[in-house]
């Protein structure tokens, strides 16, 4: 499973696997324990996490919610102490921890709220979005390498066009 495999739906608590698409919208699964199915039509506001920046400072102007995920997980291992009801000023410093660059006029403390739920729902749901992915060794065939030091490429030659015949 991957961050374009989990979404949020504006007006709805929690978060949501993206099922499948519809004619009118996506089929969406709670991740929490119930499994509840939902369609969300196109009126519905669905936000799809890969999709998600927080605003920074810097040249690039924001950084996708899966790097702020990855570097939470890389620094708090899936604890961080913190829950939505935590207080303004400490979810700011944690933020301002993890992402130094971040754009304070424009990321509200809402925002940090949900980033600190998301992630602690994410770590217990989908442990493994924050699992490394495993690089699969390329094996080539030697018997392939061979015959390509071997044998050098001829250009194509061109075939000279045969004139059509005319009916008389």
């Amino acid at each position: 499973m991957d961050f374009s495999e989990v979404a949020a739906v504006s007006g709805k608590g929690g978060l949501y696997r993206v099922v499948s698409p519809t004619r009118t919208g996506v089929i969406l699964e709670t991740l929490d324990d119930t499994k509840k199915k939902m369609i969300a039509n196109m009126q519905s506001k669905v936000s799809i996490l890969s999709d998600i920046s927080i605003y920074t400072t810097d040249e690039e102007g924001a950084v996708p919610l899966k790097e702020v995920m990855l570097k939470i997980h890389k620094e708090f291992n899936g604890d961080t102490g913190l829950t939505s009801s935590s207080d303004g000023d400490e979810l700011k410093a944690f933020l301002k921890f993890i992402l130094p660059e971040y754009d304070e006029s424009r990321v509200y403390v809402s925002d940090i709220k949900k980033l600190v739920t998301w992630y602690n729902a994410l770590v217990v749901k989908l442990p493994e979005l924050f699992e490394e992915p495993k690089k699969e060794e390329r094996k080539e065939d030697p018997k392939v390498e061979k015959k390509a030091e071997g044998k050098k490429e001829k250009p194509a030659a061109k075939k000279a066009a045969k004139p059509k015949k005319e009916d008389e």
